[in-house]
Parts: C-alpha cells; sequence; structure tokens
C-alpha cells in the first residue's frame, strides 16, 4: 500500500483515558452498557424459498422516516449495540426495524442453509418489501461486522442508490486476514464463543435430519475456519472456507458503490488487523470512511468516567443518516 493512498486517521472519536485497551472497548459495552428496552412488534416475512426473515419494528409513529438495522454474526434485535441505535433514532423521531438474519430470532430458520457474509438476497428482498409498503418513507440501512460486509456488497451490486444512506461498521472487509486475527492471542476468546454458538445453533437445527457433518465432526470444530470449511462453505454453495472467503470479502466491491455511506472503522480491532483497511483509491466518491486510532470492535466507546460512559457510535451514525432522512439536528 502506498503511503499516499493510506486512509488517514480523520475520526471525532476521543477514547475513553480509562477504556484504551482494544479488548476493553470490545466487551465493556457487552457487559457494563444499560441495556434500554425497546418495545419491538415482531413480523414474520415468508419468503419465497420457503424460509422467513423475522423483523422485530420499533415504531414511534405510524409512518415516519425508518432504518433497517444488520446485525452481526450471532447477533438479534436484544445485542446492546442494536439497542443503543434503536433508542436513539427513536429520540430523533426515526423508526427501526432489525432484521434477523436466519435462524438468530430465537427461531431456527426451516432450510438447510442460513446466512453468511456474503448474503445479499435478504436484504435485497426487505428493502424491496418496505419500498412497496411504504414508497414515500426516506429509508436508510446500518449494518454492523458481518452485517455490514454483507450491506457493502449488496450496495456495490446496485447501479443506483437503493436508499437513501447507508452506515457500515467495523466491517470486515478481507475476510481471511479477519478469522487469522481471530486464531492468536486473546482473540481466540472471541472466536471460541461464537464458534461455539455456531456449533450449538447447528446441532439443533439438524437434530432430526442429516446435516453437512455428523455431530461427532461438528463437536470437534474449534475455528471459525475449520467451521467454515465444513460448514458454511458447503451450506452455501462453496467449495470450501478458502472461496466462501475470496468471493465474500467486501473489500473489492466498495469501488462500485453509488449510494452515500459512512463507514466507521477502528485500527486497534481485536477481531481483524490493520492489512483489512481499504486504501483511499479502493472507495468510491460516495463513502465517507472515518477511521479511528482505538475503537475495538464495535465499542467506540469515550466519557471521563466508567459510571458516565458515552457510547459514540449511536450519535454519529444518527447524526449523519439524519440529514438524509429528513430529521436533521
Amino acid at each position: 500500500m502506498a503511503a499516499s493512498d493510506s486512509l488517514p486517521i480523520n475520526s471525532d472519536f476521543q477514547v475513553a483515558w480509562w477504556c484504551r485497551n482494544p479488548h476493553l472497548q470490545t466487551l465493556w459495552p457487552y457487559f457494563m452498557r444499560p441495556r434500554p428496552r425497546p418495545d419491538y412488534r415482531r413480523e414474520r416475512l415468508e419468503l419465497r424459498d420457503g424460509d422467513f426473515l423475522d423483523l422485530d419494528w420499533h415504531e414511534i409513529q405510524p409512518v415516519g422516516p425508518l432504518t433497517i438495522i444488520m446485525h452481526g454474526l450471532a447477533g438479534c434485535s436484544r445485542s446492546h449495540y442494536v439497542r443503543g441505535l434503536v433508542t436513539e433514532l427513536a429520540r430523533h423521531g426515526i423508526r427501526s426495524v432489525v432484521m434477523h438474519h436466519r435462524g438468530c430470532s430465537g427461531q431456527l430458520n426451516r432450510l438447510d442453509r442460513s446466512y453468511h457474509a456474503g448474503e445479499t438476497g435478504d436484504i435485497a428482498t426487505l428493502v424491496k418489501t418496505i419500498k412497496r409498503r411504504e414508497p414515500a418513507t426516506p429509508l436508510a440501512i446500518v449494518g454492523y461486522s458481518l452485517g455490514g460486509n454483507m450491506l457493502l456488497k449488496w450496495l456495490a451490486g446496485k447501479s443506483e442508490p437503493p436508499v437513501s444512506a447507508a452506515v457500515a461498521v467495523s466491517v470486515p472487509f478481507l475476510l481471511e486476514p479477519g478469522v487469522a486475527r481471530m486464531e492468536r492471542g486473546w482473540s481466540r476468546l472471541y472466536q471460541w464463543r461464537l464458534v461455539g454458538l455456531l456449533r450449538r445453533s447447528t446441532a439443533e437445527k439438524f437434530s432430526g435430519r442429516p446435516g453437512p457433518i455428523s455431530r461427532q465432526e461438528l463437536k470437534a470444530l474449534r475455528t471459525f475456519r475449520s467451521f467454515d470449511d465444513r460448514v458454511t462453505g458447503p451450506l452455501h454453495g462453496f467449495r470450501n472456507a478458502a472461496e466462501y472467503y475470496q468471493r465474500c470479502s467486501s473489500r473489492s466491491f466498495l469501488s462500485r458503490i453509488t449510494t452515500p455511506v459512512l463507514i466507521l472503522h477502528a485500527l486497534d480491532d481485536p477481531m481483524m488487523t490493520a492489512e483489512v483497511v481499504p486504501t483511499a483509491g479502493e472507495l468510491s466518491h460516495t463513502i465517507r470512511f472515518e477511521l479511528s486510532a482505538r475503537g475495538g470492535h464495535v465499542g467506540f466507546v469515550s466519557g471521563r468516567w466508567p459510571w458516565r460512559a458515552r457510547y459514540w457510535l449511536d450519535r454519529r451514525i444518527r447524526a449523519y443518516l439524519g440529514p438524509f432522512l429528513n430529521q436533521p439536528d
């Protein structure tokens, strides 16, 4: 990467002095953040392939600007970052709908397949459905982590902006280096936790029908690479993990995006390395990339004292989307 093409540290995020470690930035919101309880309305959207999407709507009024939220791997509408954003948007008159990836709503999906980093069909279906129901509604999308990768890849396939604006947070732009990072040091704890959740949901889904591998083989999978090689890849039409990572990494698609997009990323993200960050030359002219030196993975905790922690992501996302949704400060 040429130095002149490197992205600068240009975010106004100010890391909390008591929360500078990338792992603490990542884990503090998960364990310590007070979690609001949005009053969701559940809708099941039936799909043409016989499966379904579960949607959780937060409707502060029957009509008005709307933001779709795409959670990360093994997330849901109860995830701390989702609840925080839903609440922040509601304060400013913006409705939200959380799109659960298949199998993430608390109900196993019907088909053998589930979701993966390059899945774009489901968000396309949801956007088409909303536009048919509410053609005049200003619409934006926010994607976190794996959901952000899916979002960017989908946007890149649209010659005309399909929504008013979008935000992508802590995106694994190159999947293979991210997977390799999760196999080292303390980051193995995240891998242990997430792969364990994936094994459990896979075992439950295939408890009464043939699966891609035996239960004994499934129990032996301990890394993302092994799980993707034996489960994610075969279930979604990839030969192996390597092909999955190569075809679904969003970095190579960024230059094609025509929608206004804000990307928020921290160089110290413990779930990937600095090498995944795209160069300035790889970004389309509609992308605003705000890079922070610190912030962890979907963390970005600021504030003078631990008991007065502030969660910068929510405010930054809302401030960016507001003008596009006709809801400026």
